[in-house]
């Protein structure tokens, strides 16, 4: 009989886990058995949500510093990755992990943006923030990098390292609202 594939449960946002400060991962670590199993269950746990853009480790109920951008983020977004050198990348074909990440550098020009998150299912507000985002990580084989982010992506790096920091969209956010799950399925149709 086959392994019974194991659920990878979101957490929401009364559990206390989401209000940790999470762990810097140890650079010995970056490669283990272990980060790669959590990594496999953050792209998971992402899979089925249809607005799923991007996952902190937390929201799994891991409080360690990592996240992951979904490639399909890259599919929707207008806004550029730049490399350090000033040159502008083709959107990632892959899901993107940021281990250890640091926002090295934020633009002064900011924004309110509609945010919506995983682990506050059906719940949207706007967000003041940054319109560029220059961060620096490691990805999942231990090379380190520093990428600048526009548009959505930048928005999406500060709200994923928000979660690393204990802090949830709501605690930022004005105009929130709360929609029914009918409202919420209507909406995916417009994806």
């Amino acid at each position: 009989m086959p392994a019974k594939a194991k659920k990878i449960t979101i957490v929401q946002k009364n559990d206390p886990v989401l209000r940790e400060i999470s762990s810097p991962i140890a650079f010995a670590k970056i490669k283990s058995p272990e980060i790669k199993s959590i990594i496999a269950d953050m792209k998971k746990a992402m899979e089925p949500q249809a607005d799923a853009v991007a996952i902190a480790a937390v929201q799994i109920g891991k409080p360690i510093r990592l996240f992951v951008i979904s490639k399909r983020a890259f599919g929707i977004t207008t806004g550029d990755v730049e490399t350090p050198k000033g040159l502008v990348e083709k959107p990632a074909k892959d899901d993107m992990v940021f281990i250890n990440p640091r926002i090295t550098k934020t633009s002064k020009a900011k924004e309110y943006l509609e945010e919506g998150c995983l682990s506050v299912r059906y719940v949207y507000g706007k967000v003041n923030r940054s319109e560029k985002a220059t961060i620096e990580a490691y990805d999942e084989n231990g090379k380190k990098f520093t990428r600048g982010f526009s548009g959505l992506l930048a928005q999406i790096v500060q709200h994923e390292t928000d979660h690393l920091d204990g802090t949830i969209f709501i605690d930022k956010a004005k105009n929130l609202q709360e929609i029914s799950h009918e409202e919420y399925e209507k909406s995916l149709q417009n994806l």
